[in-house]
């Protein structure tokens, strides 16, 4: 087939889109397929224009993640992989996100969006961070408060000062599994565990010290457990193709809450889906031509369904 894959972006995390998409270019062209690669922006979409069975976007953050890129596939009429626009847009928010969950009867952490650091209520430990972004950017995680530190504080005047608003988010304290999604079915957990404080942006594509874990050492029924909770996420934000779902696990109760969704999942060498996609027998060049030929099987005329 021929196939556009699409990089860059202007969003914080172009970096990383730009490393997965060259990737993902080369598995395509592994798989037998001829590639056309471009690094897309709003106010160049020329790329949009070159003959093409599909498109395969791999951009991640604001624009090329949250739906604006995939609306304008749809309204070109173009099969592309991965979650249509309005997917996209509900789970890049992570208020939306939880609030969707939330309506559904899913468990995440109890959280407060907040718009002055006036609101903060520091007397807990406390997850801060951004609405809509990724890649673990301006996160800051608090996971025991020692008297009137002022660092929370700061790190939601940080937050707020640039982006308006900071989700402050119910810090669960215990082992942390991501679970990719693959045609909307669960792929094997994967622990992680971070030599640092928290799985950050150095933890996932700097450090080389973070261990990614199919050994869990939880109990097999949590795990299968996991595994439920990630595929009915998946269904609430109407996912499709590909997604990862982050997973914290109370370590006093043994109880899940769902994190987060990340409808585009990165495709660099310490990305977690096609890492769990490998555990499963499927190699990278399997991963991105199975996805792109099931965007070219896709009836376009048919819209995305979602149960939020």
């Amino acid at each position: 087939m021929k196939i556009t894959v699409l990089y860059g972006g202007p969003s914080a995390e172009r970096e990383i889109s730009l490393i997965s998409g060259k990737a993902v270019a080369a598995g395509l062209r592994d798989a037998g397929h001829t590639v056309f690669e471009s690094d897309i922006q709003p106010d160049d979409l020329s790329a949009l224009n070159h003959s093409c069975e599909v498109v395969f976007p791999v951009l991640h953050g604001n624009w090329g993640e949250s739906g604006e890129l995939q609306e304008i596939l749809e309204q070109r009429g173009l099969k592309f992989v991965g979650s249509g626009s309005h997917a996209s847009r509900l789970g890049m928010d992570k208020v939306a996100t939880k609030r969707a969950w939330e309506a559904a009867g899913l468990p995440t952490p109890p959280y407060r969006v907040i718009s002055t650091v006036d609101e903060l209520d520091a007397s807990m430990p406390c997850v801060i961070k951004t609405i809509d972004g990724g890649s673990s950017i301006d996160v800051y995680v608090f996971k025991e408060l020692v008297g009137n530190d002022p660092a929370p504080v700061e790190a939601a005047r940080r937050i707020i000062s640039q982006y308006g608003r900071a989700l402050v988010e119910q810090f669960i304290n215990g082992p942390e599994l991501t679970v990719g999604l693959l045609e909307e079915k669960p792929l094997a957990p994967i622990r992680i565990v971070p030599k640092r404080g928290f799985f950050d942006y150095q933890a996932k594509y700097q450090a080389t010290d973070t261990e990614h874990r199919f050994e869990t050492g939880l109990p097999a029924e949590l795990v299968a457990r996991c595994q439920q909770l990630s595929q009915r996420a998946g269904e609430v934000i109407g996912a499709r193709d590909l997604a990862r779902v982050d997973i914290m696990i109370d370590q006093q109760t043994g109880a899940p809450y769902l994190l987060e969704i990340n409808t585009l999942p990165g495709f660099t060498s310490k990305s977690l889906l096609p890492e769990a996609a490998a555990r499963g027998g499927i190699s990278f060049s399997q991963l991105v031509d199975r996805l792109a030929r099931r965007a070219a099987a896709r009836d376009v005329s048919k819209p995305v369904k979602t149960t939020a």
